[in-house]
């Protein structure tokens, strides 16, 4: 097995991590596609809003059949934690893996992993949330499958980053 990790934005070279902003509607802010070949398991996933929303919003982590619009990753931004695995074997593309839907597609069968509320009245920014599965409870995504990280921020878009990590 190899570790991968990926984030919401290509991956930066001389500037920082760019943030992406939610919109003020339901939207993928991150989405992976597991291959027709092999399963993924999760290890870890998280998420820093630069400023509270407008009103409550919500952030969540759930399994799709299909996929979102989304700005395609390449294989760079992809990135195994060991410098010497091979390269992930997600597909890659526009209805693939990426990052910034512009349409979200009709789910019709999920698998919700997990649900953070955001609140428009925290002091607190950015906020930050990351959560890491113990070993027994790892959820696995099935092949050909879709892994979203979507936000929903109802009056006023906010910035966000997100990762995912993930064995294959």
């Amino acid at each position: 097995m190899h570790r991968y990790k990926t984030w919401n934005g290509a991956m930066p070279t001389t500037a920082a991590q760019a943030s992406v902003t939610t919109g003020t509607s339901i939207k993928t802010m991150l989405q992976l596609a597991t291959p027709s070949t092999r399963q993924i398991q999760l290890i870890s996933w998280g998420f820093s809003v630069d400023d509270p929303p407008g009103a409550d919003g919500v952030v969540e982590l759930l399994q799709g059949d299909v996929a979102a619009t989304v700005t395609a990753h390449v294989a760079a931004g992809v990135q195994p934690l060991d410098p010497n695995a091979p390269a992930s074997l997600l597909t890659l593309g526009t209805s693939a893996t990426g990052y910034t839907a512009t349409a979200e597609g009709t789910i019709t069968a999920s698998r919700v992993f997990d649900v953070v509320s955001l609140s428009s009245t925290t002091a607190e920014s950015p906020l930050t949330y990351t959560y890491q599965w113990m070993p027994d409870e790892r959820p696995i995504i099935a092949v050909s499958k879709f892994l979203r990280v979507r936000a929903t921020t109802p009056t006023t878009a906010a910035d966000l980053r997100c990762w995912i990590c993930w064995d294959e």
